[in-house]
């Protein structure tokens, strides 16, 4: 179909196109609001700045297409092939995207806020920066994606594939990660405050500064994990396996530890102020300067451990272990 053609008969006030031809089309600035363009083939064409607001474009061919800065926001986008697309700076809020084919695309400064991404394939893809919050990406293969200061708040990641992904300075906030695998994930620096990590594995895993305040990662498994200077206070860490975790510099301020596994872990300088290490087991971590003021240690196990220069005055430590064996009666 001939573009002008197309544009007229829009005017006119049809909206029906659907598995038309328009490959390699110019369509720069079109107002295109609620066309349908079902199954339409678009590989090449250029929309970019077009406007597309609430546009069928379920199963098109949109190879190679450019939509930089488009307009799509609540567009159906289902099963539509997307592969080596250009949407940099797209607006797809609210879009449905499940099945959609984005392989090579570019990504970059789209906004993706709140719009479905059930199961979509964005192995290896780059969005950086990119506004993901309350999206649903249920499903989603991320393997390998840069997610580094991505917006993902609220975003729903239950069954996401996270294998090698950089979440590095990603926001998080209250996002149910529970049981999920993110051993070696790179989160440093991301805000991860009230997020759900009950259960979850993350061995290996670099949370070095991030902000995890509030954080529930009840039984969560930590091993070898890096959480140098991360803020972890208020946590709840119960039945954590931390073992050879590196928490130097860690704030843990009333961070709950009941029975968790912290052996050879390392927690020189950490503020442990007021916690609760009761039942925890110590074996050969390093406390030393550590500030364990105010903490409950009762039944605490700290067996070999290294104490030097370790604040714990006001500490309630009857019925710990401590390094030489002995078990203290008061």
């Amino acid at each position: 179909m001939e573009i002008q053609e197309l544009l007229n008969r829009y005017a006119a006030g049809e909206r029906d196109f659907r598995k038309v031809n328009l490959i390699g089309a110019k369509l720069l600035r079109a107002d295109l609001r609620a066309v349908d363009l079902a199954g339409a083939s678009l590989a090449g064409a250029n929309l970019s700045r077009a406007r597309l607001e609430d546009a069928d474009l379920t199963g098109a061919f949109l190879y190679g297409c450019t939509l930089t800065y488009a307009h799509l926001g609540r567009g159906q986008l289902r099963e539509a092939d997307l592969t080596k697309a250009n949407l940099a700076g797209a607006f797809l809020v609210r879009a449905d995207l499940t099945g959609v084919k984005l392989s090579g695309a570019v990504l970059r400064g789209v906004n993706l806020r709140s719009a479905d991404l059930g199961g979509v394939n964005l192995c290896g893809a780059n969005l950086s920066g990119v506004n993901l919050r309350s999206a649903d990406l249920s499903g989603a293969n991320l393997s390998w994606a840069n997610l580094s200061r991505a917006r993902l708040s609220g975003a729903a990641l239950g069954r996401a594939r996270l294998t090698g992904a950089d979440l590095s300075d990603a926001h998080l906030v209250e996002v149910d990660l529970a049981g999920m695998d993110l051993d070696g994930i790179n989160f440093a620096r991301a805000n991860l405050r009230r997020v759900n990590l009950r259960d979850a594995d993350l061995t290996a895993a670099n949370l070095s500064e991030a902000d995890l305040r509030g954080a529930d990662l009840e039984n969560a498994t930590l091993h070898g994990t890096n959480l140098t200077g991360a803020l972890l206070a208020g946590c709840n860490l119960n039945g954590a396996t931390l073992m050879r975790a590196n928490l130097s510099g860690a704030n843990l301020v009333r961070s709950t530890l009941d029975g968790a596994n912290l052996n050879l872990a390392a927690l020189e300088g950490a503020d442990l102020r007021r916690a609760d290490l009761q039942n925890a087991y110590l074996w050969k971590a390093d406390l030393a300067g550590a500030d364990l003021s105010g903490a409950r240690l009762r039944g605490a196990s700290f067996r070999g451990a290294t104490l030097d220069g370790a604040n714990l005055k006001d500490a309630v430590l009857v019925g710990a272990t401590l390094p030489d064996g002995a078990v203290a009666e008061v």
